[in-house]
């Protein structure tokens, strides 16, 4: 996963016309990580994320959903702060490479 990182900043979407795709790409690759850490607490505990036990199909998949959301707004909030810390890194990675 963290080589796809790398080739997505020497690709042509990390070198950008307007300023805001990569701030938008930082904030997509933080609500990922927000959404994997939501999914990575539900799954280890031995009861469902709601305390409700075993959950059926329709149920996970509704709560699944409900988490890539919430990541997706926590981290156009602000979220965990990382945003700026990643668009930094790729705005660094973006000029470096030869245009």
């Amino acid at each position: 996963m963290i080589d796809n990182i790398g080739s997505l900043a020497s690709s042509s979407l990390l070198q950008p016309k307007e300023t805001g795709t990569i701030r938008s790409t930082a904030q997509q690759f933080e609500a990922l990580l927000i959404g994997e850490l939501l999914k990575t607490s539900r799954e280890a505990g031995s009861s469902g994320w709601l305390g409700t036990g075993d959950e059926d199909e329709a149920g996970q998949l509704g709560v699944e959903v409900g988490e890539q959301e919430f990541a997706r707004m926590l981290a156009s909030s602000g979220g965990l702060g990382m945003t700026k810390l990643i668009e930094a890194g790729m705005r660094r990675d973006a000029s470096a490479q030869p245009k």
